[in-house]
């Protein structure tokens, strides 16, 4: 088992980088319309393209216990916070207004993409990978059908069909290419190009968070609020790790799928809940406040609940 050390080291770069990302930012070498248009590129072509090559040629993905059951802890566990987080929300004085709905989607919305895949490629290898993208179906479904509705009151409907992007068209055609075997025989230029694109995901991804929390680094006074940033750390980074390593030792599942569980249950609050926040008409100032709360804490918290997830479901 990898010590604290070890994992601390592993998670830093990660951070670095997005610290970097905040750099670019505020000395105005990624600003306005190239901001917006790396961070389609990322979403749109490179992610795909890091999903696809992670999920086709392993062989991982061909036990049922590693496609089907990801997918449905993904979408219950973060139906399950959300729904906690609007209680805790109204416990601490929230309402709507004043970032009642925001507060549960960020607390429920963990940080499943670029911080996890990292960290899990530091530990077990790129192998890793295929089994948390396929758990992210499910959480990508719970954000854009619970956390819409939670959010905005829209309806079913127009969530479920944004469900229809890149990336998930991009993993159905990668399982795809694995359970029949095609994916050996897919020609070398199309995989290699694959790979190029794929490989720069993750540090362009990263970057790119930098880039859009530097906005909020020059108003430090809205990044804490006492009630919120204290109440999503204790359900963030204390309830939601022991609720995931519970999971990881009682559940009957893989290895590979106890392994995700425990890494995401280590995550802090998901960017990705200040720009729905913004999109759909909830409070931006509280989905920040909880994600640099959980972040700044989480960056010595990882290894810690990493650490503690393998000792107690025995891995």
């Amino acid at each position: 088992m990898p010590s604290y050390l070890q994992l601390l080291l592993l998670v830093l770069p990660v951070f670095v980088v997005i610290g970097v990302g905040v750099f670019v930012r505020r000395w105005h070498w990624i600003e306005g319309e190239a901001e917006t248009s790396l961070i389609r590129l990322v979403v749109n072509v490179c992610y795909p393209c890091l999903i696809f090559e992670s999920v086709a040629g392993n062989a991982g993905l061909r036990e049922p216990g590693n496609l089907l059951l990801p997918p449905l802890i993904g979408f219950g566990v973060t139906w399950l916070v959300i729904h906690v987080g609007l209680v805790v929300a109204k416990g601490i004085g929230l309402h709507v207004g004043s970032g009642l709905r925001t507060f549960a989607l960020a607390v429920g919305v963990t940080n499943y993409g670029y911080l996890p895949l990292p960290i899990m490629e530091g530990i077990w290898g790129p192998e890793s990978r295929a089994v948390l993208m396929v758990h992210n179906v499910g959480v990508e479904i719970a954000i854009w059908t619970v956390g819409l509705l939670v959010l905005s009151g829209e309806s079913l409907r127009v969530g479920w069909r944004r469900l229809v992007s890149p990336i998930v068209v991009t993993l159905g055609l990668g399982v795809a290419c694995n359970l029949t075997g095609l994916t050996p025989h897919l020609p070398k230029v199309f995989t290699d190009v694959v790979h190029v694109l794929g490989a720069c995901g993750i540090p362009l991804g990263l970057i790119m968070t930098g880039v859009s929390l530097a906005s909020f680094v020059d108003r430090p006074r809205e990044l804490f609020d006492p009630k919120v940033s204290l109440a999503a750390l204790a359900l963030r980074l204390l309830f939601v790790p022991v609720l995931f390593i519970l999971l990881a030792r009682y559940l009957p599942c893989t290895v590979e799928l106890k392994r995700v569980i425990i890494v995401q249950g280590a995550m802090p609050t998901a960017m990705v809940s200040v720009i729905i926040a913004r999109l759909y008409g909830g409070n931006p100032r509280t989905a920040v406040q909880i994600i640099f709360a959980t972040t700044a804490v989480g960056i010595f918290t990882i290894p810690l609940w990493i650490r503690a997830g393998l000792a107690w479901a025995g891995l």
